[in-house]
């Protein structure tokens, strides 16, 4: 039996899938991620990947690949990972250390790629010659699939749009001169992720709210700070995508993360992103995420061939 297994490195879990050759989960399994022990997570991802393969009938023949989903990249030049917010990983070779433990060759690419991958192949992108997978989360990732390959890049960064530049930061009066982690101002990132949807929020209204989950809910209540806050999320998002979409030309663009839950988005989004297409019509679907937040462990286990 071929059984493709995907792991799922998060800041908080490590997930594990196990998906036959027509992509039918036969495994699925999550333990905790050691916080700050890089030994310690090489350890977990062993065991999740020993517990699959006798769960399954593996055993430890080639039949089992694995795909690893990251919170970060690798460098194409020291081969170390780089850019991950789990800072336990950055440094590190990875790759080489897991191939070491586990006997084998693994395959890694980044989450939001992963994430873009699986929507792709089985999800709302399914049959899409071009998906531009969001994620729209604690940070601002994305991953582009081309005919259900993942495009990488020269550097490995592409679809990293969270840190190119909101075209429309000086609006933001004070606001904009926080720094992105990345070092640099007005990332992308720095608004449409959850966080910054919250701060931004906080920083026009000095209103004290502790989510983007509060502000919605406000907003459907007929909270006027809230709902504006909310029309100015979805203008940034149009006009942040409507970037990609002048670019990359998109037949899908997938949402991931906790903000994708917006229902709001999908409708209002693709009206206002028209403005700033340079097109007279745009035929670029924005869809919910078919797998959900089982997408980035399902498309770790797709990277394998």
């Amino acid at each position: 039996m071929q059984v493709r297994i995907g792991i799922d490195l998060g800041g908080t879990k490590i997930e594990v899938i196990a998906l036959d050759a027509d992509g039918h989960c036969l495994m699925r399994e999550r333990v905790a991620t050691p916080q700050g022990d890089y030994v310690a997570t090489i350890q977990a991802i062993a065991g999740l990947v020993r517990l699959t393969e006798s769960s399954v009938g593996a055993g430890s023949t080639p039949l089992s690949r694995i795909g690893i989903g990251i919170p970060g990249t690798e460098s194409r030049v020291t081969g170390l990972v780089r850019n991950a917010n789990s800072t336990c990983l950055n440094g590190k070779p990875l790759r080489h250390d897991l191939q070491a433990v586990l006997g084998r060759e693994v395959q890694l690419a980044n989450d939001a790629n992963c994430f873009a991958l699986s929507e792709a192949i089985d999800g709302a992108g399914v049959n899409a010659e071009v998906v531009f997978g969001v994620i729209l989360g604690t940070g601002v990732g994305g991953g582009i699939v081309v005919n259900e390959k993942v495009l990488a890049g020269a550097n490995g960064i592409a679809g990293e749009w969270g840190h190119n530049p909101l075209a429309d930061f000086a609006n933001e009066s004070g606001d904009h001169e926080r720094l992105c982690y990345c070092g640099k101002k007005h990332c992308i990132e720095l608004y449409l992720s959850g966080p910054g949807l919250v701060h931004n929020h906080r920083f026009t209204t000095q209103q004290d709210v502790e989510s983007a989950a509060e502000i919605v809910a406000a907003a459907n209540a007929d909270d006027a700070a809230c709902e504006a806050t909310l029309q100015r999320y979805e203008q940034r998002l149009a006009h942040a995508l409507a970037s990609v979409i002048n670019i990359l030309d998109p037949d899908v663009i997938v949402l991931g993360g906790g903000l994708s839950n917006i229902e709001r988005l999908y409708d209002n989004v693709p009206r206002l992103w028209q403005a700033h297409v340079f097109s007279d019509s745009v035929k670029t679907r924005l869809l919910r995420p078919l797998h959900g937040d089982s997408s980035g462990v399902r498309g770790a286990a797709w990277l394998v061939d």
